[in-house]
């Protein structure tokens, strides 16, 4: 990747584009992070969805985000999808227009709705792109970019039957080390969440949306949590809180 950056004034300036899930924004904001250490001076700029949930948590992590009114087909006839093409345009449109101010050296697609139009224009371009694909199962937007990519960066074996062959590389997932680095830090969560570090604890994660079915799950047991002196930490989802 490094080999194909093309630096004038030696400053790398990365774009990062994708969201919608933590599942794509925190791998995203973990890669950000090591581009800012590992190239000194690099500049990057998140490009996200307009209304999902990175244009709140990339601001967070200190990254500024620019915001595409861009959204996905609904699986019914709606009002919204009749909007899809013209969204789409729109966006593609105006990713053309970031590329062309921002001027980067490469693009790094996470998968989501905002990744397709800025992965699209920047391989129009010519640019250096790349996709992170998280899952065993490739995305949606991921699988229609994979042929137009130069690199795609996977997690587990067998991705050849989602993307061309000779550009699939194996790099695992990317993780802050925030949440790698976790020596010494279950006294300091136990006294955060009010909990008993004596006593056992259970963790529920349904994904940074939530998980309908793992929630059901649980609601139907909890007397039986209780019952057997069990600490739960239960991240529902916004949705379903």
């Amino acid at each position: 990747m490094n080999n194909n950056l093309t630096n004038t004034d030696n400053t790398y300036r990365i774009i990062v584009s994708g969201g919608g899930t933590g599942g794509h924004i925190y791998p995203a904001i973990a890669v950000a992070n090591n581009l800012k250490q590992k190239l000194k001076g690099c500049e990057i700029l998140f490009v996200g969805a307009k209304g999902k949930m990175e244009m709140q948590k990339v601001p967070e992590a200190g990254y500024k985000i620019i915001g595409l009114n861009i959204a996905g087909l609904q699986r019914r006839l709606t009002l919204k999808n009749l909007l899809f093409p013209f969204k789409t345009i729109s966006s593609i449109w105006n990713a053309y227009k970031i590329l062309k101010k921002f001027k980067p050296d490469a693009v790094v697609g996470f998968g989501g709705y905002a990744s397709a139009p800025m992965l699209y224009a920047a391989s129009r371009k010519g640019m250096p792109t790349v996709i992170q694909e998280q899952n065993s199962y490739a995305g949606i937007t991921n699988k229609m970019l994979g042929s137009r990519v130069n690199r795609v960066c996977v997690s587990y074996d067998g991705m050849e039957r989602f993307f061309p062959k000779e550009k699939v590389v194996i790099t695992g997932n990317p993780v802050r080390k925030s949440i790698s680095d976790i020596a010494d830090k279950k006294k300091k969560g136990c006294e955060y969440f009010g909990l008993n570090p004596d006593k056992p604890i259970m963790l529920v994660l349904g994904g940074s949306l939530g998980a309908r079915t793992i929630n059901e799950s649980i609601i139907s047991k909890l007397d039986d949590i209780r019952e057997a002196g069990i600490q739960l930490l239960w991240q529902c989802g916004k949705f379903y809180f």
